[in-house]
């Protein structure tokens, strides 16, 4: 298969997975996006099992302990008893989330005393802003000198979630100083031997083989994100009050056991909302409940158990792809919305509802796979891949619906709207067959076009056609007429079909539009003028009956017609009609008037004798209709025959159908006038009414140009006598045309 049909084969999967690719990535990288994945995010980590610690233990001061305390700002001695007690159980770490920059007596001299003998007490040290003018509330003094310091910052998105921790970050003095969090840990874990140790040349560090990578600023679901310091996600193990508080009174009071805390990490700190050191974590906000905050002691400790976790039990950090492997996923979503959109395109009922069945199994897909690998430590985006699907899918549906138009359009020029609609919108209609349906026929002529195109070029012939079967295709779509056919200069029109529409009489439309053609006709000429090409005149039959309408043909060609004998029938009737004039057939003109109030305006009405139809039918020559929809007419020329200088002599023969009757006979026209003449025939045998026949002039004085062109006329009316006919030109030579005037009397 050469690429050029390989491309057309997918060209829509092809142009709209690179373009949604761009499109979303774009979008992306503004930051749109941002705030919906970190909501995706938070709701895949309260979505993961919650699970404690017991190596990790709170002290909390509640509301309670505020109470019995009488203040807020606990005393010195209060943290001095605590914090003996505790160091008393021998606990690996004791992490005092409690800002002591300033004494606050009385008991000042004793916790002093006891900072100085807690050698794994660490205390903590807030930097705030972010330039380097920003401002600094300092350690215990004491604690500061010993080394025993760590920064409790905590690092709050644009939408109030702390969801990012720092491990290690630059002091205003310049010195690279620990996390609190990454102190605790670190001394949680020298009891095991394990400490920090480089990645190879690279700037990473590791414990026990867990890699601590720091976050880039584009990382995961985040754009631009200031990532100064060395952070990482914090991989929280559940909402607040998961991890093992006890109340500060309970330290106070004895009532703990006495190894409660011996090889833990013991965490200090405010849980009371009134201390306002509460915060929103990603497990904060949950469908149908108020947001739950997590107090700044609790964020500590899960980032503490994380590294803890991570060193002793491999516990999975929370990971992110690089960047050109996300937009790879991106691209791969899109692809996967393109292709099943273009794969299942092909029309019919249940093709929509194929389609969102297949995507809405892709995006669960894509959603419970991410959560998987969430599970697995990966945060990949979400959305992004999400919206390149969605996008994909709609940019594949919108271009099929582009082509759809232009294939209409194309269509259209070949069939009715109608049929085209039906076609495209119901595939079923497709099938071959038909069904009996009572409808109008109309078919019109041009006379004596055949003539014409003899003396013509086939390309002025053609030029001529399209002008005009141009102006009649307009009308006919404006009175919603189904254009069957074009035969050469005939139009086959059907009203009725295929579609059904409830109170539409169609024998009022088909008469109101062959009026409506009728007076085109002036349009028509006025450009056939323009260009210099000769004026043509129109005949057009109308009748009502029922038909067998549907597709016909085979599998390989199909045709949507009508056939019948309505159908010949309406021919029959056309072929009466002289240039201007519409006949219609007896049951059509009952059936005007029937759900529409309309009026026919007839000129005559006609017994003829079609052939093929075993008994006479009654045609109407209309010449207007008004009622309700339509008020139209058609203006009616009178025609007064002139005396001629001398009776121009002729032979003459009847024509049957399109072919030249076998027997020829004689006879002088006496009287002409624009379009008629007085023919008087030598035979006796009369003339049918309505009868096509062709004249040639047998005058030895006419011109050879007029004498050898031929004249075709229809028997009108009975003249006065049985022997005389008013006939009508329907096809004239301009040069005839000109002969035979200079040929009437002055």
């Amino acid at each position: 298969m050469n690429l050029k049909k390989l491309w057309w084969q997918w060209r829509g999967v092809a142009i709209a997975t690179p373009t949604v690719t761009l499109l979303v990535v774009l979008i992306r990288a503004v930051g749109i996006l941002q705030p919906l994945e970190w909501r995706t995010y938070d709701q895949y980590l309260q979505w993961r099992p919650e699970e404690t610690d017991p190596r990790i233990a709170i002290v909390g001061i509640d509301e309670q302990d505020i109470r019995e305390q009488g203040q807020a700002i606990l005393s010195d001695a209060v943290y001095a008893e605590v914090i003996t007690k505790l160091a008393q159980q021998e606990p690996r770490a004791i992490g005092l989330d409690i800002i002591r920059d300033v004494p606050v007596e009385p008991g000042h001299a004793e916790l002093d005393q006891v900072f100085r003998n807690t050698p794994n007490l660490v205390g903590i040290r807030t930097i705030l802003g972010d330039n380097a003018d920003r401002d600094v509330i300092d350690a215990a003094p004491t604690l500061e000198a010993l080394g025993q310091i760590g920064i409790n910052d905590g690092i709050v998105d644009n939408d109030n979630t702390i969801r990012r921790g720092l491990l290690m970050v630059t002091t205003p003095e310049g010195d690279q100083a620990p996390s609190f969090a990454l102190y605790l840990a670190l001394l949680y874990l020298n009891a095991e031997g394990i400490g920090p140790e480089p990645v190879g040349d690279t700037e990473f560090w590791q414990l026990n083989g867990a890699v601590f990578r720091p976050l880039e600023k584009n990382d995961g679901g985040y754009v631009r994100a200031d990532a100064g310091g060395y952070q990482t996600l914090i991989n929280y193990r559940g909402g607040s009050e998961l991890i093992e508080t006890v109340p500060l009174r309970d330290v106070l009071n004895n009532e703990l056991p006495d190894d409660w805390a011996k090889d833990r990490v013991i965490l200090i700190g405010s849980v009371a909302e009134s201390l306002k050191d509460r915060f929103f974590v990603p497990h904060s906000s949950k469908m149908l409940a108020l947001p739950k905050t997590m107090a700044g002691v609790e964020i500590h400790a899960n980032l503490t158990s994380q590294i803890i976790s991570a060193a002793l039990e491999g516990r999975v950090l929370i990971r992110t792809w690089p960047e050109p492997l996300e937009i790879l996923w991106i691209f791969i979503w899109a692809a996967l919305g393109a292709t099943v959109t273009w794969v299942q395109r092909n029309p019919g009922k249940r093709t929509l509802l194929r389609q969102m069945v297949l995507l809405v199994a892709i995006v669960s897909i894509l959603i419970l796979g991410a959560y998987a690998l969430m599970l697995a430590g990966w945060w990949v985006p979400v959305m992004p891949p999400l919206m390149a699907l969605i996008g994909a899918a709609s940019g594949v549906n919108t271009y099929l619906a582009r082509s759809a138009s232009q294939i209409r359009r194309t269509f259209s020029r070949y069939l009715s709207d109608q049929i085209v609609a039906n076609l495209l919108e119901n595939p079923d209609n497709l099938k071959l067959g038909g069904e009996t349906r009572k409808i109008t026929i109309l078919t019109s002529d041009l006379r004596g076009f055949t003539a014409l195109s003899e003396q013509l070029p086939p390309e002025q012939v053609v030029k001529i056609l399209n002008l005009y079967l141009g102006y009649m295709s307009e009308v006919i779509n404006d009175y919603k007429g189904i254009i069957d056919e074009f035969m050469g200069d005939g139009i086959l029109v059907i009203f009725g079909a295929p579609n059904i529409v409830a109170n539409d009489n169609h024998p009022d439309r088909a008469v109101a539009c062959a009026i409506a053609m009728q007076q085109a006709m002036v349009q028509v000429n006025a450009a056939m003028r323009a260009k210099g090409f000769p004026e043509q005149e129109m005949g057009i039959g109308i009748n009502t009956g029922h038909v067998v309408v549907g597709n016909i043909g085979s599998e390989k060609r199909t045709k949507y017609s009508v056939i019948g004998s309505a159908v010949n029938l309406t021919f029959r009737i056309e072929s009466y009609t002289t240039g201007g004039q519409i006949f219609i057939s007896e049951d059509t003109h009952q059936a005007i008037d029937l759900i529409n109030k309309h009026r026919l305006a007839t000129q005559s009405k006609v017994e003829v004798y079609p052939k093929g139809i075993k008994r006479p039918i009654t045609i109407y020559d209309v010449t207007g209709i008004g009622g309700d929809l339509y008020n139209l007419s058609l203006t009616t020329e009178t025609f007064h025959l002139e005396p001629l200088r001398a009776p121009i002599a002729v032979e003459y023969v009847a024509l049957e159908g399109k072919q030249v009757g076998a027997q020829h006979h004689v006879g002088k026209l006496y009287k002409l006038s624009a379009k008629t003449a007085l023919l008087h025939i030598e035979d006796t045998e009369p003339l049918s009414l309505l009868t096509n026949i062709k004249l040639i002039l047998q005058t030895p004085s006419a011109p050879t140009e007029v004498r050898e062109t031929d004249i075709y006329a229809k028997v009108q009316q009975q003249g006065a006598t049985k022997q005389e006919y008013v006939i009508t030109f329907t096809a004239r030579s301009p040069a005839i045309i000109a002969w035979m005037t200079q040929q009437i009397a002055q």
